[in-house]
Order: structure tokens, then sequence, then C-alpha cells
């Protein structure tokens, strides 16, 4: 899989959440968008950075070249120069990925000035490649005009005008409603955009987003794409996705999991939390039900958001805002003996709290949110001291793990070293340690033999876990990460079901 942004951005690292969500870590430390985390959800493949590509990085490297002479005193222009570049790096990640089929996105819509150059360089892929080796699918909205209690196929026919003036008719068009979209309908597309009719492909909006790859099977999409491309074609086997759908649909039991962030307003800031959390529930057959807790209200004193639910997950983020809610959170997590999942900030915020708390250091804090702190119990990474950049330059990507035997995280593991996806810059502080550890706060994983401390467990608390990495950006459907897994049968042991 490969995603095409034409934004100017190099990655989203820096953008904020209300931009383009949650950023989505590769194992390689490449910043992402959210979409990268929907494409390894449902292929169940690692991808690399060559699976994501910016206008941003394109001009990069298209300028960097020129600054070296690579183009012999050549005037440079989006055509040929950033056309290539962008070709080139569509076929390598064809060629790292040794795939047999790459599915790229182009985003954005199609008559956005961004998106042009894009476009022109897939028309031109075409030609390079063959046609029998492209097949281009337009995914188009069809409007609900409530007057008139009808879906429209205008815009759709406009998109395809605008496409084929580009130089690119669609082999496919994927017709997206919120309604069901009736034969006629998909005939009228059919004829005005020149395009086979079972070709035409309605995807109406479903309860889930996982039964949208057994929809396409079952309208024969990937027959009409082997047909073009001239591939074998095998029996799908999808027992899995059938499985998952099955719980889906059959689960009647609802727990609720609190998550406790400031961008509670914004689903999309946490989906990869959101979606490991279901996908869990669906293994344990029940429904997890996310309650959003505002940490700004904790801060004021609101705790009845905290009343109701049977576990609570503090997520990543940066910044001061709501943290110190966060920190109500954790306590209330830990002394009322409720499952706490801490990822990356979530495990700072624990080992805050713990130390204020417990260890009875009032001022505690991280240097992060309180730089002139005496008490940096979450301290900045030594190597990171000096940088003042902002992309690229966090401890980003996969390492490794040893896990302690005996501890909740090595009983959901089941295996002495892990390798989690990273994105932070600041870490526990050993000077503490052995204070936290009498205490009962436990290091129960670590990294460059005990130098890092990679989590945290409260061993006086049935369930209290916090990890300086995110986990939830290895979570599949069909395979719930291990902490994920735990955390719900811990809240369901101690739960009330609904």
């Amino acid at each position: 899989m490969q995603k095409l942004d034409p934004y100017l951005n190099i990655d989203p690292g820096t953008m904020s959440p209300f931009q383009h969500g949650e950023v989505f870590v590769l194992d390689d430390g490449m910043e992402t968008d959210l979409d990268l985390g929907h494409y390894e959800r449902f292929i169940d493949e690692s991808l690399t950075k060559f699976s994501s590509v910016t206008t941003g990085q394109i001009y990069s490297d298209v300028l960097k070249k020129e600054r070296r002479g690579d183009f012999l005193g050549k005037t440079i222009q989006i055509v040929p120069h950033i056309t290539e570049q962008i070709k080139a790096m569509v076929q390598k990640a064809a060629k790292v990925s040794k795939a047999e089929v790459l599915i790229c996105e182009i985003g954005g819509t199609v008559g956005d000035i961004e998106g042009q150059p894009f476009l022109e360089a897939i028309r031109q892929l075409k030609q390079t490649l063959g046609e029998e080796n492209v097949f281009s699918v337009h995914v188009t909205l069809l409007p609900f005009l409530k007057a008139s209690q009808e879906l429209k196929t205008k815009p759709t026919q406009a998109s395809i005008r605008e496409l084929r003036r580009l130089g690119i008719q669609p082999d496919m068009i994927i017709a997206r409603a919120d309604y069901e979209i009736d034969q006629e309908l998909l005939e009228k597309i059919a004829l005005f955009c020149d395009i086979e009719k079972e070709a035409v492909v309605p995807s109406p909006t479903l309860d889930s987003i996982y039964k949208v790859p057994l929809n396409f099977h079952e309208l024969g999409v990937e027959r009409t794409i082997a047909k073009k491309l001239k591939l074998k074609l095998s029996e799908a086997n999808l027992d899995d996705w059938i499985e998952l759908v099955g719980k889906i649909n059959q689960v009647n039991r609802t727990i609720k999991v609190g998550l406790a962030g400031k961008y509670t307003d914004l689903n999309d800031a946490y989906m990869s939390v959101v979606e490991a959390l279901k996908s869990a529930g669906y293994h344990h057959d029940v429904k997890v039900e996310i309650e959003w807790v505002d940490a700004e209200r904790l801060e004021e004193g609101d705790l009845s958001q905290l009343k109701e639910i049977s576990g609570i997950v503090v997520p990543g983020g940066f910044g001061e805002r709501g943290i110190e809610g966060k920190v109500i959170a954790a306590q209330y997590a830990r002394e009322n003996n409720l499952p706490y999942l801490g990822l990356c900030l979530g495990m700072q915020i624990a080992t805050i709290e713990f130390a204020r708390n417990v260890l009875k250091i009032k001022n505690a804090n991280s240097s992060e949110f309180a730089p002139a702190t005496k008490y940096p119990v979450i301290y900045i990474m030594p190597e990171q001291e000096k940088i003042r950049k902002k992309g690229g330059t966090m401890r980003l990507g996969a390492y490794p793990c040893k896990l302690k035997k005996g501890t909740l995280t090595y009983k959901a593991y089941k295996t002495d070293e892990i390798s989690e996806r990273h994105r932070h810059r600041y870490e526990f502080n050993n000077r503490y340690k052995d204070r936290m550890e009498k205490a009962g706060l436990i290091v129960a994983g670590d990294y460059l033999d005990g130098k890092v401390v990679e989590i945290v467990e409260n061993k006086n608390h049935p369930w209290f876990v916090g990890v300086q990495f995110h986990p939830e950006f290895q979570s599949r459907p069909t395979k719930p990460h291990p902490l994920f897994r735990d955390f719900v049968e811990a809240c369901l042991k101690g739960s009330t079901l609904v």
C-alpha cells in the first residue's frame, strides 16, 4: 500500500491532530497519517517509509538534486522533473516491498491544484508500464438530497470528465453513499462515464468498516481487477474476516472504558487506540464502548466521568494542556483498583502521579511541562537536549525491549523480548528507579540493559501498566495486541456488563 499526499509538509509529524488525526508511526520511524494505520490493520503487513509520500518530500528531493547539479543546468519544471520523481517513488515502493500488486492512493479531490502533478504522474505511469499493468479506481461521493429524497450522480460525472480531460479513464468507480444505491443509478454512472457495468461498485455506508472487504468480495471487485491486469485469481480466504464480522454482529454485551485525553471531540486523534480496544473487545466477545474523559474537566474537579467505567486508558500526546487532569485519572485508577493502561505519555503520567502521591514528592513532574522542576521523574533524553527542530527528531520507530519475567507484561506477550514503535522525546529518569520500585512501581521492561525504562507496573494493583511505546500501532482487527487484550480482560473481571 502507498499513500500520495499532496500537502507540502514533509510528513504530518508536526501537524495538529485537528488537521490529519493521529500521527501513525511505522517500524522504520516514518511519521505518517492515520490512513497508513488503516492500511496496516486491513492487510496485516508492516509498511515502510516508501509507503508514505508527500509533495513536500517530492519537492525537497528534486531541489536537493538541483543543488547538487544532477540536472546539468536544466530548468527544473513540474513536468517532467516533479512528475518523474513521483513515478520513481511509486515504482520504488513496489520494488522494495516486492509486492505483486501495489495499491496507491492519491489523497485529495480531483480538481485540487496541488494534486495535478500526481494525476499527471499516474497518467504517465500507464504509458511507462503498459496499460495492462495499471488499473485506475476512482472513489466518488453520491450526495443525497433530502428535499427530493434521491442520490445525485452529477458530481461523479463532473469528476470523471475532469479525469478524462487530464488523460485518465478510470477502470473502476467506487460509488460512496450513506444510502443504498439502486441498480438503475449504477447503470446511469456506467453509461455517462463510459465504464463497464460490473466495474461500477456500490459502497454504501455500513455499520462497521470491517464489513467493507466482504461487501467488495460479494460484488466481485477482485475478479474485475484480475481480469484487466491478467492476474491468476485464487480463491479468497476470508474466514478470519467472516468470523470477525460475525462477532461484531452477535456481541450483545457492552463494557465501558474511559479514554482520558484532550481531543475528546476528535475521535481521529486516537484512532489506533480506539480500534485496538474494539478488536480486544471482540476477542472477548464484548463490545468496548469508549467513554471520552475530558482531562480538562477532571482538572476542574468533575470526576463524574470516571464513575461508570471499567478501566482507564491514557493515550499519547504532547503539550501541557490537560496534563493535570490525566494525573487525576491515573490516581483514580490506582486508588480504586481500576485497570489502567498508559500509552507513551500515559506511562509518564502514571510515573508522575506515583511519585507525587506515593513517594510524596509533591512537585514531581516532567521537564517537558515544568522545565525548572527540581524533581524531574520524567526528563528529556540527553542526546535530545540540544535539538531544537520539531520535525522527525524524536525517538521514532521500532526499538527492542527486554521483559521481566513474572510481570503482567510478560504474561501478556509470553516472550523475553519484544519490538514496539516509539514517538517521544522524554524518558523515565533512572535516578528515581530504586525508590519507585521499593514503593511498588516496578520496571517490567527496559532497553539498553536497563539504561532506558520502557514499561512500568504497579505490583500492588490488579492490573496497572504503563508503556513508553505505542502498542496500538501493531494491533490488528483479527489479532488484538496482547496488552489491549489483557487490559480488556482485566476490565471484564471487575465490571458489570451492560
